[in-house]
């Protein structure tokens, strides 16, 4: 089994007012650090990931 994180470096920042593409990183990344307890480890589950500025950048699943 595996975990996927993918995020897209490209729109990472798009529409946030100044761009810090490591800090959007690390906000994402702390946010799933954080949450990855409250979800079930079954194939299959996933779902997108947001910037700060609530854009779809990416997603998440376990295979």
């Amino acid at each position: 089994m595996k975990f996927t994180l993918e995020v897209d470096l490209d729109a990472l920042t798009d529409g946030v007012e100044a761009p810090d593409p490591a800090g959007e990183l690390g906000r994402i990344l702390r946010y799933w650090a954080a949450g990855v307890r409250h979800y079930p480890f079954v194939d299959g589950r996933g779902s997108s990931i947001y910037n700060s500025v609530y854009r779809e950048v990416g997603s998440w699943r376990i295979c």
